[in-house]
């Protein structure tokens, strides 16, 4: 079943669920939708089995999805492997331009050394910056962009009949 993250806005504000029917509305398990009501996902008490109301159990996905998130300031890039914003190690980065509009910023986690990646518009580089020093490269070409085949091809030339 399980998302991470259910989307609140499946919920209907007018519409009173059970348990039961809250959990298949956001692709969870019955289990997770009573361990929210532990957290405190407020339920009808007076009316068995409980009912929870729409617009109740979408504020308390909402709150739950920004209480969650973790803003990167300026010179700072997120490590997937820490789940945390982080400076990259030295202060500096790659940019390596994609498109004439977008980049894609790389630099490496001080503290457990992975990738950290970020997209970036090349108008707004400066505000993401912030103390960083940055190495400006073009992205490697493709291959269909290439004049010169590959050389790991299957050459009809060379079977054997």
């Amino acid at each position: 079943m399980g998302r991470r993250h259910p989307n609140p806005r499946l919920v209907k504000i007018h519409r009173n669920y059970t348990v039961d029917e809250a959990a298949v509305t956001l692709g969870v398990h019955k289990n997770t939708v009573r361990n929210w009501q532990k957290l405190g996902l407020e339920s009808i008490d007076a009316v068995k089995p409980g009912v929870i109301l729409g617009w109740v159990l979408r504020e308390f996905l909402e709150r739950r999805r920004v209480a969650s998130k973790r803003p990167c300031a300026p010179g700072h890039l997120y490590c997937m492997r820490c789940r945390s914003p982080r400076e990259p190690a030295l202060g500096m980065v790659d940019l390596v331009v994609l498109s004439p509009t977008q980049g894609n910023l790389t630099g490496i986690c001080p503290d457990c050394e992975s990738v950290m990646n970020q997209r970036v518009r090349l108008a707004t580089i400066d505000s993401v910056r912030g103390g960083l020093e940055i190495q400006i490269r073009q992205a490697e070409s493709r291959i269909a962009d290439s004049a010169v085949p590959s050389v790991n091809c299957d050459s009809k030339g060379d079977r054997k009949s």
